[in-house]
């Protein structure tokens, strides 16, 4: 399932039993459970297990619906899902004694479970529910079916120049797209997404300039794929989803072609995932083999998998995951944990290190006894003592000059691997160069992994020119010692 990056921006998931209730109230599913309950041995159904024409009007009576115009296919849909996920069961017509009564009705064990399982069996219900929509979602509609089927009893594909397995690739790949807008830092968040820029993500190449005509038409032909969609997927309680303004089209049939003005794009449809479409299109990525973590999952995992898991998680997220995995900890144990999993010359032991000082700010003062334990360690010292140092300890022993220059490497180089702001990142190295008269000198003789590539970094990012060009040289000794 798009998109293809393997690891993708951690997500915040409401609880199981906040989902539940929301799984439950999702119009579709509501309805189904209805029908199902209404549901019994004289319910009469065709062949296929639909409910047979003389039964919708009862049944779209049984959901409230008399008078819709639209009340027996409705009613239709809704005995679909409860067929699909097992809220009633219907016997195999062959085995009944009438083939073209068709067969008979029972409630679906899942039935029980609406009210009696656990949050996670109503998820698991409605999980099947999203897989029977996201399958009529990606089918095109026919007014006749049955004329497409061949002498063999199979639709004919080609007949219909559709292609099962790129529709749902497609429908795949744009649920995958909304996702990513919605979790990623700076995206949507719980906001909405023009359907025309979902459309785009879609269609136009990521290395072209302004679209040429052909592509804006195929953004179109997306668009209203994507409003037929998106109506279809919305019942479930998967998105709310704000339709393309009819009024737009200029004559029945005729696709809009895509706004100019960012005044107007609300007008071409607006779409959002749902909290419970978050765990929903989680679910089949999850499925599909990719890694799509949420906050809270680590929890309950070590601290080396911890500093792992939100090595390059964004701020809050990184914050939020930490706070949850201490509050399950005594501090001074935590503490310890957190400085053993820190350890280490490996490529990603910088990042590491930055993130369990992170960690550790957040844990109080009965963590002091663990972080002077590690106060002579080359590698801990230099940040315990930044930890003692801001939360006002005494006694703080002065460090070994190795120790700080050895500390700034490893912090410039976990910044870094960080990908972070580039201009706080500049008035770190400005400041640690600034702060420490001969720096370079001492620098390059640091025993650490990282030290030759710190100090070329130093030399591209540092704004001084003269500065600039000293780290550069200490960055070819450097080279030169090893």
């Amino acid at each position: 399932m798009a998109p293809d990056r393997q690891t993708l921006p951690p997500v915040r998931l409401r609880s199981d039993a906040e989902l539940a209730r929301d799984a439950l109230a999702a119009p579709l599913l509501a309805r189904a459970v209805r029908l199902a309950r209404w549901a019994g041995p004289e319910t009469r159904v065709g062949a296929g297990g639909e409910l047979v024409d003389e039964q919708l009007p009862a049944a779209a009576e049984v959901l409230g619906l008399a008078g819709d115009p639209d009340a027996e296919a409705y009613a239709s849909e809704a005995w679909r899902l409860a067929v699909d996920t097992g809220l009633v069961d219907v016997t195999d017509p062959e085995d009944a004694e009438d083939a073209e009564a068709g067969g008979t009705v029972t409630a679906g064990e899942n039935l029980a479970l609406v009210t009696g399982g656990s949050p996670q069996d109503v998820l698991a219900i409605w999980l099947d529910g999203f897989d029977a929509v996201f399958a009529d979602a990606a089918a095109p509609y026919f007014d006749d079916l049955d004329a497409l089927v061949g002498e063999d009893g199979e639709i004919d594909f080609e007949a219909l120049d559709w292609d099962p397995e790129g529709e749902a690739e497609f429908l795949e790949g744009v649920l995958g797209n909304l996702y990513l807008l919605t979790v990623s830092e700076g995206g949507a968040g719980e906001g909405p997404v023009p359907l025309p820029a979902l459309a785009a993500s879609m269609v136009v190449p990521d290395d072209m300039g302004e679209p040429t005509d052909d592509v804006l038409e195929q953004v179109s032909d997306a668009m209203m794929r994507l409003d037929e969609q998106f109506r279809v997927l919305e019942p479930i309680g998967l998105v709310a989803y704000d339709p393309v303004d009819e009024a737009l089209m200029a004559e029945e049939g005729e696709e809009p072609a895509p706004p100019v003005d960012d005044e107007d794009v609300s007008r071409y449809g607006m779409v959002r995932l749902t909290p419970l479409g978050l765990y929903g299109v989680r679910a089949r990525m999850l499925e599909a083999g990719l890694v799509v973590p949420a906050v809270g999952e680590l929890a309950d995992k070590g601290a080396d998998a911890l500093l792992d898991g939100i090595a390059h998680y964004p701020q809050d997220a990184a914050r939020a995951e930490t706070a949850g995995w201490l509050a399950a900890r005594e501090a001074g144990a935590a503490a310890r944990e957190l400085l053993a999993a820190a350890r280490g010359n490996d490529v990603d032991s910088p990042l590491r290190r930055l993130h369990a000082q992170q960690a550790l700010s957040l844990v109080g003062a009965e963590a002091e006894p663990a972080v002077r334990e590690v106060l002579d360690d080359p590698e801990l010292g230099g940040l315990a003592r930044v930890w003692l140092a801001e939360h006002g300890a005494a006694d703080i022993p002065a460090p070994p000059e190795e120790m700080i220059f050895w500390l700034a490497i490893d912090t410039i180089a976990a910044h870094l691997d960080a990908d972070g702001d580039l201009t706080e990142l500049q008035d770190l190295i400005e400041g640690l160069t600034g702060r420490h008269g001969g720096f370079f000198e001492a620098a390059w003789r640091v025993d650490h992994p990282a030290t030759a590539e710190v100090l070329e970094a130093m030399g591209r990012l540092h704004r001084d020119k003269p500065t600039a060009k000293e780290a550069r040289k200490a960055a070819f000794k450097a080279r030169s010692k090893n």
